[in-house]
């Protein structure tokens, strides 16, 4: 049997534990990228297909927040309140499984840039014109002389 007292060898205990507990924290602080440069080590058709889908991820999770406050504020079981369907009911009750349709915001998007160019080609126009009438305006003048 050991000579040292009881509260030398958990303070012992206690010590080697706070010393592996401290190990791993440094070690995950160093170890582990950054999401820059996880993003970054891709290769450039993952990165491109996770710049593609980062708005439809933040969309849904956006939409997830909605539904799980709505939820929240139902007095009915969490199964029966949310528009989610479960993967394991039978009867989805013409629940969808997705919170976005992709379709739909694929389409919504490629109207909002068509839109986008439209609005800056209009404004391009404009600003052509009044470059046309100021010319026009200066060449009339010097006309007089």
């Amino acid at each position: 049997m050991s000579t040292k007292p009881l509260w030398y060898r958990w303070a012992r205990v206690y010590f080697a534990g706070a010393c592996l507990t401290g190990l791993g924290v440094v070690l995950y602080m160093t170890i582990r990228p950054t999401d820059e440069q996880l993003i970054a080590s891709f290769s450039p058709e993952v990165r491109a297909e996770y710049e593609k889908s980062k708005e439809i991820r933040q969309l849904e999770q956006k939409r997830l927040m909605e539904i799980v406050k709505q939820t929240s504020k139902s007095n009915d079981p969490i199964w029966k309140t949310g528009p989610i369907g479960s993967p394991l009911e039978k009867d989805q009750r013409n629940l969808s499984l997705e919170l976005v349709d992709r379709e739909l915001f694929h389409k919504t998007k490629a109207e909002e840039k068509q839109k986008e160019e439209i609005n800056k080609s209009i404004e391009q126009s404009k600003e052509l014109e009044r470059l046309i009438k100021e010319k026009n305006a200066k060449k009339s003048w010097w006309r007089i002389f």
